[in-house]
């Protein structure tokens, strides 16, 4: 909604968002725009989400026009190739005996095949260091137009980001009665998007306290460039007074 008040070349590099409320699927959601800014070179806005007249979303976004400019990023780190590793689907069958709710979460519909170098972040059940990795390439085609892929990226930038808060402590989303959601959710945009190809999603959580958790992942094309950098913090509260979960997670 906020590209479409953009005009010319201009494209998101940067947004903020703040979760309110929870949305519901089966509702529509109405965008309201408001133009704080357009220069030659930047232009900002600020979209308000509301559902059933309730708003559920905040958003700051801003856009630039291309232009070139001093260059340099971290590498990317070296792991296996995604043709080396298994998708999440296929990862089901390791959890039948284990968790009917894991298997179930890993063989829903995604538009992504998904492969996680290593156990997924958001099934590690032993304590480690809070990083994750995962290779991402979606399944269809992908759109021609810019804006859209940047769209995408950001919709997918939210799966799993969170749960590399919770593998220091050894639980999970699946094994303990968690209260998870995400509260504010910010990405830099550094490069145009290829979603025709694989990515690679790496994450980390470098602190967690007072029922929340921080995560920062960055994605990288397969040749090595930085295509955005994505900081999130989220509810991490264990609420044993809680029923077990009986519920499936989203899958992007």
């Amino acid at each position: 909604a906020a590209q479409r008040s953009v005009d010319g070349p201009a494209v998101a590099h940067s947004m903020h968002a703040y979760f309110l409320r929870a949305g519901a699927e089966t509702h529509p959601i109405i965008f309201r725009v408001e133009r704080d800014f357009d220069g030659r070179s930047f232009a900002n806005r600020r979209v308000t989400a509301s559902q059933r007249g309730a708003t559920i979303l905040t958003l700051a976004a801003s856009f630039q026009r291309p232009e070139a400019g001093l260059e340099h990023a971290v590498a990317m780190p070296d792991l296996p190739p995604p043709e080396a590793l298994r998708s999440l689907d296929m990862l089901a069958g390791d959890y039948a005996d284990r968790s009917a709710q894991a298997a179930a979460f890993l063989r829903r519909p995604s538009a992504f095949d998904i492969r996680p170098c290593g156990v997924p972040a958001f099934l590690q059940a032993e304590p480690g260091a809070p990083v994750s990795h995962v290779w991402i390439r979606l399944r269809g085609r992908a759109p021609a137009d810019p804006a859209l892929r940047r769209g995408i990226l950001a919709y997918l930038s939210d799966y799993a980001l969170l749960s590399a808060s919770l593998i220091p402590h050894g639980v999970n989303m699946f094994d303990r009665s968690m209260q998870t959601a995400s509260l504010d959710h910010a990405m830099w945009f550094h490069e145009d998007v290829p979603l025709d190809d694989w990515l690679l999603y790496s994450s980390e959580s470098p602190w967690s306290g007072h029922g929340r958790g921080i995560g920062r992942g960055v994605f990288h094309s397969r040749d090595g460039q930085a295509i955005a950098h994505v900081t999130q913090e989220g509810l991490i509260r264990l609420r044993p007074d809680l029923a077990p979960r009986t519920t499936i997670p989203h899958m992007p």
